[in-house]
């Protein structure tokens, strides 16, 4: 069962479950997490509680998208309280690109091994630890919050200075922190990790300011366990027409990491153990356009797509135009 949340033809928020293609209004529902803190509260699962509030009419996915109305398939009544990270360096084949993008001043020493060829053998040797154990921890970063979400279907912004606005197709784990400050999963959603890979490029320490973007995930949360082979397209549109696309693999058969020590190292963090707070946790990809020399421009449109997740994720990229800052002081 996949979940969606979207405005209703009369405005009002809604959430309809999705089963063999048919998405069906859950009775008496606003939101995911409404449902979630719900669900917690009477020591049910989500599949549960939503099969105990009932059914009701059939929605159109693709008529919500296609008016603007669909809604990340989670968010959090403060967006605050939203967390966006993620994790790289952890699929089979993702050090190439990132060596690449950062081997000129490494291998000028000697051809000693850069820094992101280090962290991806760490994960080859470390991150899949036998049941019990916990692994080698990986490349961490933070994205934002919930205020940097964008819907399904709607633009992506990208900041006035950005150097480059890339996509990143991933599989994130979505998770609300329960009243006894444990996490607690509800999924997995498609997201498109949006990135400045040129600012990134220009000195890795600059990793960390090409992350802060903003982000789209869903449209379906995919309640459950994560397949073990996601097999997915990634896809850029530009005036009507394919620009490029390629295939971009997931889950644990194509990681170098394990689900949960990936999740082990960040919720180790007290930090990310606020109750009630949910997750958006990324877990990395192989694939990028930008590796095969691809610069997006404005009004082209990303497209994910992968069959276990339901519709597709579509999202057209914007350049805002930068906003005067003035810094003063309050004495």
């Amino acid at each position: 069962m996949n979940l969606i949340q979207f405005f209703d033809l009369n405005g009002d928020r809604a959430v309809a479950a999705v089963d063999g293609g048919v998405a069906r209004v859950v009775n008496g529902a606003a939101s995911v997490y409404e449902l979630t803190i719900a669900a917690l509260s009477s020591h049910t699962g989500l599949a549960a509680l939503v099969a105990d509030r009932g059914l009701g009419e059939t929605v159109d996915r693709a008529v919500i998208l296609a008016e603007g109305r669909m809604l990340a398939p989670v968010d959090h009544p403060d967006p605050a309280h939203l967390y966006v990270t993620g994790t790289g360096l952890t699929h089979l084949g993702s050090a190439a690109t990132r060596d690449a993008m950062h081997a000129s001043t490494a291998k000028q020493a000697g051809g000693t091994l850069t820094d992101s060829m280090k962290m991806f053998q760490m994960g080859l040797e470390g991150g899949k630890p036998a049941d019990g154990h916990r692994g080698v921890q990986p490349e961490w970063f933070y994205k934002g919050n919930g205020y940097s979400v964008v819907n399904p279907g709607h633009p992506i912004p990208s900041p006035s200075f950005a150097l480059d606005a890339g996509e990143e197709p991933e599989i994130a784990g979505i998770y609300v922190i329960d009243q006894n400050g444990q996490p607690r999963r509800l999924g997995f959603a498609l997201a498109n990790e949006f990135s400045d890979h040129v600012t990134e490029r220009v000195n890795y320490l600059f990793l960390a300011h090409s992350k802060l973007r903003a982000c789209a995930f869903g449209p379906e949360l995919r309640l459950g366990d994560l397949p073990a082979n996601v097999e997915g397209m990634s896809r850029i549109w530009r005036d009507g027409e394919v620009l490029w696309e390629k295939p971009f693999l997931s889950g644990e058969d194509n990681m170098s990491h394990t689900i949960a020590n990936l999740e082990y190292h960040h919720f180790k963090y007290e930090l990310f153990r606020n109750p009630g707070d949910v997750h958006v946790h990324c877990f990395g990809t192989a694939t990028l356009s930008f590796a095969d020399g691809i610069s997006t421009r404005p009004d082209d449109i990303f497209e994910l797509e992968a069959s276990q997740f339901g519709a597709a994720l579509r999202n057209p990229v914007r350049t805002e135009t930068e906003h005067p800052l003035i810094i003063g002081n309050v004495y």
